[in-house]
């Protein structure tokens, strides 16, 4: 968490590079990745407004990288929840993506009150260090604050859509429960089922009769990390619930394994991630996102 006095220099967007202390969002990936594939995509950024910004959020000021249309306004709101390795390069070129196609892209980083994600050089070691330590009340408090903050910044808000990868493919399932301005959210291999605890109290599964917004779920089904029983149970919980949870679909791919959109990781299959990525577009269209 940035220092009191020096959150109080910075501008509500963007942050001032003079006064920004951290490594700037979405440059570089992290250390427990690397090194990268040779496929992974790099979207440019001409034509975007395409950096870093801030929120504020419980009182903390909250990093996030931000994609749009340059000069542009009105903007359907994509919220692009990231990976447990935040937002790094791939997230924002995610953000990127949805820009090129006119969407108001924002991707906070939800880690940001527990250090930098990038510098630890194993999964293990983020998760027990930074990952574990983060809760899902704040990260939905903190996704909530994304929204204003799209919203006062060319954003409409009556076009709100979210996007989640891994973990946070599961905070996506939980926005979709708790947010009620959502019009469509999409899931990759995020699980819906686990175990309890204090930073985790519920699980997607335990809170289906609180969708407001239908989910489009992408999975694997070579994924060891989410049984694919887990799935089934909550297909079930979704068939007996409200009309806007009877609107969730999922994909699973036969051959996929986890992170298969990751194009910059081994785990990374072309054709699973392009389909994904097309009906992912259809979805948001179809439900008044786009």
């Amino acid at each position: 968490m940035l220092k009191p006095e020096i959150d109080s220099l910075i501008p509500h967007v963007p942050f001032d590079r003079r006064t920004f202390i951290k490594a700037a969002l979405g440059s570089g990936f992290a250390a427990c990745v690397l090194p990268v594939s040779a496929q992974t995509i790099h979207t440019d950024s001409v034509g975007l407004e395409a950096d870093e910004i801030g929120f504020h959020s419980g009182g903390d000021l909250i990093p996030a990288y931000r994609a749009q249309p340059a000069g542009k306004t009105h903007l359907p709101v994509i919220i692009v929840i990231h990976e447990i390795f935040a937002v790094h390069e791939h997230i924002a070129d995610v953000c990127r993506r949805f820009a090129k196609l006119g969407y108001l892209a924002i991707a906070p980083n939800l880690y940001s009150r527990e250090g930098d994600p990038s510098a630890y050089p194993t999964i293990q070691q983020l998760d027990e260090e930074v990952v574990s330590k983060v809760s899902d009340a704040t990260v939905m408090a903190d996704l909530d604050a994304a929204v204003q903050w799209a919203g006062e910044h060319g954003g409409d808000l009556h076009r709100l859509g979210a996007v989640g990868y891994c973990w946070g493919g599961r905070q996506a399932w939980l926005f979709a429960e708790h947010n009620p301005r959502l019009k469509a959210v999409v899931a990759w291999y995020g699980r819906v089922a686990g175990e309890h605890g204090p930073m985790t109290p519920v699980n997607p599964i335990d809170r289906v009769a609180d969708l407001h917004a239908p989910v489009l779920g992408f999975y694997g089904e070579q994924d060891k990390s989410i049984p694919q029983d887990t799935l089934e149970q909550m297909k079930a919980l979704i068939a007996q619930g409200p009309m806007v949870a009877r609107g969730s679909q999922f994909v699973v791919y036969g051959d996929a394994g986890h992170a298969f959109f990751a194009d910059y990781r081994p785990s990374y299959r072309k054709a699973d991630a392009e389909d994904s990525w097309r009906r992912a577009l259809a979805w948001l269209k179809e439900h008044g996102v786009a």
